[in-house]
């Protein structure tokens, strides 16, 4: 003969699972999360005078001339006072345009017939450059 009885139901309660179950917990697990903070150091009136000035790096074949995406281009060099999670400081900075910055930096490839060291000596000249522009701006003491 059947069974009048229906079958056992499986539910939540019978794995032990309500507390996982809940919205409520999913909320209080979002909420206990804390932010990731910005590790940004605050602009120096020196990377802030990059803005509106022209490329002094002016990398043949690269530069775009722009003078709305020119930022201060730090050196990459350990004798500059680089290292691994430090930048050089700004006084070994350049002004550059966003396509000379990305191949001074190795986002973007040289041209060709551009030497590592052919680099190198164009952004010591930017430097320089950059160096006059900021003592005129009374951002730098005269050396």
């Amino acid at each position: 003969m059947k069974s009048s009885a229906t079958p056992m139901r499986r539910t939540a309660m019978s794995h032990g699972l309500t507390g996982m179950l809940s919205s409520s917990s999913f909320q209080r697990s979002a909420k206990q999360k804390k932010p990731i903070k910005a590790r940004h150091k605050p602009l120096t009136k020196i990377r802030a005078s990059a803005r509106d000035q022209e490329c002094t790096l002016r990398f043949p074949g690269v530069c775009n001339y722009r003078t709305d995406t020119t930022v201060l281009c730090h050196s990459n060099l350990l004798e500059d006072g680089k290292g691994y999670g430090i930048k050089a400081p700004d006084e070994k900075g350049a002004y550059g345009c966003c396509r000379c910055h990305d191949v001074l930096d190795g986002r973007a490839k040289r041209p060709v017939g551009m030497s590592y060291e052919v680099m190198i000596d164009l952004f010591y000249n930017g430097v320089a450059r950059t160096n006059a522009i900021l003592r005129r701006l009374g951002l730098m003491e005269a050396i």
